[in-house]
């Protein structure tokens, strides 16, 4: 999915030179175009040849999250839900056309691959390919494979942890190199030796040892979610206290990267160096503290993809430029879904 990656990239980056002085300067609020960016990754990578519907989608979907948060900030009334305010009605509405449109895309890629005429260069496509192989297996057992209402629930959840997080993501790397310059050159230097001006490839981006302790630096400090939950599916001990099925467990992921017992007295700082042999010597051999994309088997699906999404578009804007947070920037992350800058994230730009 790098020709995704690269275009996006390559679209976001032009937008900003555009902005550029005769000075070779320029300042830039990157949040709206880490969204938008997020955005145009993940409906290129989901949905392929389906663009432009799978843009329609995510635009629904993206004003669907934002009734979410006005809802979760709001006290709550039992039953004011069914009530037929603007506000639920257009929610209803939103809903009701992301599974239509959904739908359609998803029934004609099945007709497709039923016609031997269907690509796995997309999410979809992965997914249905994985799904179609499981329950002709399984002679077509109706316990078996996913429903095509489980599979356009899929699809929502690759808006939801393929652009909100990684944009994230993204947003607060921008912002510690930006602060920290002598490791936003340690990156510019190890790029330019493996890439230099060439568009970076998926065995170097590998190959990225210093970058990869700074994004694993970032996700410690500022994971996109701050906890994760599971539910516990039979009766499990968990130390002296014993759990029964259908508990419900929450997993502070925030408060585990800022515990003091695991990482030490300077667990508030930007160390990248604390994962310069790894996780394992990071944590003090509990791999289990450092879970940004959740562990265990339900680890997320997209860690690898989000990990060469961000290394990329990172990458090639330490090609291009060099970077200094502005005077203007209030540092003021705000925990809504995912962790975002509240006033937004201005950074001064200087072309190489």
């Amino acid at each position: 999915m790098l020709p995704a990656f690269h275009a996006a990239s390559e679209n976001m980056l032009s937008k900003w030179e555009m902005l550029f002085s005769s000075k070779g300067t320029c300042e830039v609020d990157v949040w709206p175009y880490l969204c938008a960016f997020a955005g145009d990754v993940i409906s290129r990578a989901a949905f392929g040849s389906n663009f432009e519907e799978g843009q329609r989608f995510f635009q629904l979907q993206k004003e669907q999250a934002a009734f979410v948060r006005i809802v979760l900030d709001s006290v709550y009334i039992p039953f004011f839900r069914f009530l037929p305010t603007k506000m639920n009605r257009r929610m209803k509405q939103i809903a009701k056309e992301m599974d239509t449109l959904l739908r359609g895309i998803i029934n004609k890629r099945e007709m497709a691959m039923r016609a031997g005429e269907a690509t796995e260069d997309d999410l979809l496509g992965i997914l249905l390919k994985s799904n179609f192989n499981e329950i002709q297996e399984h002679a077509n057992d109706k316990d078996v494979g996913m429903s095509i209402e489980e599979v356009i629930e899929e699809c929502k959840l690759f808006y939801l942890a393929g652009e909100e997080t990684t944009r994230d993501f993204i947003n607060w790397t921008l912002v510690l190199l930006g602060k920290y310059q002598d490791w936003q050159m340690r990156a510019r230097e190890e790029v330019v030796t493996i890439f230099k001006n060439n568009k970076p490839d998926y065995a170097g981006l590998n190959c990225l040892k210093i970058m990869n302790m700074i994004l694993y630096e970032v996700l410690r400090l500022y994971p996109s979610v701050s906890f994760t939950s599971r539910e516990i599916t039979k009766e499990t001990k968990l130390g002296d206290i014993s759990l029964p099925p259908g508990t419900q467990l929450a997993l502070p992921i925030l408060c585990v990267h800022h515990d003091k017992e695991i990482w030490g007295d300077d667990v508030h700082e930007f160390k990248p160096e604390r994962f310069s042999e790894g996780i394992s010597k990071a944590t003090k051999n509990q791999v289990a503290a450092f879970f940004p994309f959740s562990t265990g088997p339900r680890t997320c699906i997209g860690q690898n993809f989000a990990m060469i999404e961000v290394k990329t578009i990172i990458t090639m804007i330490l090609q291009r430029f060099t970077f200094e947070l502005s005077p203007a920037y209030r540092h003021s992350p705000l925990n809504i879904l995912t962790l975002e800058p509240q006033y937004g994230t201005q950074i001064i730009f200087q072309k190489i």
